[in-house]
């Protein structure tokens, strides 16, 4: 991330990142839990109706937050829709996370989409920014349950691919998505094909994504994902049961 390019590069160019970029800025090992000591906490109850996994806002630094907005311990995500290490901590961790922490008012969970793999990383933070803001997280996990999917025709049409990026701003993103499948993909989801190419079209969000991406790097100096942080403070971890332990000692837990 030494190198990063100008946001509205990023945005709104070809991006001049190859399609078969690796992974390499994922980080993969578990390497413990953060001494972080807390008080338990009482529970919270959410509003009459609702369930806190259900409420989400999209925060000032464009991070999708879910649960209690006042809970006492915040767990917060810099990650990539294309990390495998990513998806790995989700299909860990969102079923226990969302029904055992955030459900409990205690713990809220806030996901920064770090878009550091190029055009397909920036084209799946538009889509899951396309919807309601609590849609964003449960399309986040739906593309991390189906990365080889999703990441497959991806590297099949890299050609077709870099050239749609060479089309005006207003229709780059969506021939990309197109040519990726993405429609399909999302659109079975919840999103519709002319919702999806409406928000691809949004050059202007495109490049609000990108700024958010690239301060997390240059100014949150964040250089590979996941990476965890609890009260404000880094976890030294990315697998859910050391993230657990974490928020478990912060106060996630019962008398």
């Amino acid at each position: 991330m030494n190198a990063m390019k100008t946001a509205k590069t990023f945005a709104l160019t070809a991006l001049a990142l190859p399609l078969s970029l690796g992974l390499a800025a994922c980080n993969n090992g578990d390497e413990g839990e953060a001494a972080l000591d807390g008080e338990p906490v009482a529970e919270v109850a959410a509003p009459e109706g609702q369930a806190w996994s259900e409420i989400a806002e999209i925060t000032d630094r464009n991070g999708y937050l879910v649960g209690n907005p006042d809970a006492p311990i915040k767990l917060l995500e810099y990650g990539s829709l294309t990390c495998p290490g990513c998806a790995a901590f989700s299909q860990q961790a969102s079923e226990s996370l969302m029904t055992d922490y955030v459900d409990s008012g205690r713990v809220s969970f806030e996901f920064r989409s770090f878009a550091i793999h190029g055009p397909i990383d920036l084209a799946l933070t538009r889509l899951i920014d396309c919807g309601a803001p609590a849609q964003a997280v449960p399309l986040a996990d739906q593309i991390w349950a189906n990365l080889p999917t999703i990441m497959q025709p991806v590297q099949q049409n890299a050609a077709q691919l870099d050239q749609a990026l060479t089309l005006p701003e207003d229709q780059r993103f969506v021939a990309f998505a197109e040519g990726a499948g993405l429609l399909d993909f999302f659109a079975s989801r919840g999103i519709s094909r002319d919702q999806a190419r409406a928000c691809l079209a949004d050059a202007e969000r495109l490049n609000e994504l990108a700024e958010f991406s690239d301060s997390y790097g240059t100014e949150d100096e964040i250089a590979g994902t996941p990476t965890f942080f609890v009260n404000g403070q880094q976890v030294d971890a990315n697998g859910w049961n050391s993230i657990e332990a974490t928020l478990q000692r912060a106060g996630a837990r019962d008398e």
